[in-house]
């Protein structure tokens, strides 16, 4: 007995996968979108991140000078003046009168003012400034430091009653 094998002949139809290049075309197009969405998103952050800084740093030194004035508070307009004096009352073992202290205050903390940011050295065109008040009861002082940043002026204000010893 011969077995004989048939063979069928009859063409079958050839199915078509992968991608065509208009398809590849889009999801490049949406992937460039997509890409640029997130490079705006980077740059915004890092703009953010930079004035959140300069906004700490403005805070920190109001606050310094806070301190310094609430440890003095009788010294009155001597805080608004400038450039200060460093009459070596810390650690130097001299008695200053409270003139002498907040002169010294001043001088160090626009010291400290001009060294906020070690990489340019200052806040942005950074103006610090006390303006003594004794017009009201109890006298206030207030501090104001200014910063400039993509073109706009930003400030930061504290006012400090404090009532003479």
């Amino acid at each position: 007995m011969i077995l004989k094998m048939t063979t069928s002949t009859i063409p079958t139809p050839k199915r078509v996968s992968g991608f065509t290049l208009v398809e590849v075309l889009i999801a490049l197009i949406i992937m460039s979108v997509g890409m640029l969405g997130i490079a705006g998103l980077y740059v915004h952050s890092l703009q953010a991140g930079s004035t959140s800084l300069f906004r700490h740093h403005a805070v920190t030194l109001a606050g310094d000078i806070a301190d310094r004035i609430r440890a003095n508070p009788r010294a009155g307009a001597t805080y608004a003046a400038r450039p200060g004096a460093n009459n070596n009352c810390v650690g130097g073992g001299i008695s200053c009168t409270r003139d002498e202290m907040a002169a010294n205050d001043v001088f160090f903390w626009l010291q400290q003012a001009a060294a906020t940011l070690p990489n340019d050295g200052t806040l942005p065109n950074g103006p610090v400034q006390v303006i003594f008040n004794n017009g009201v009861a109890p006298p206030t002082y207030q501090v104001i430091i200014s910063w400039t940043q993509t073109g706009e002026v930003l400030t930061y204000s504290i006012t400090i009653p404090v009532a003479p010893i």
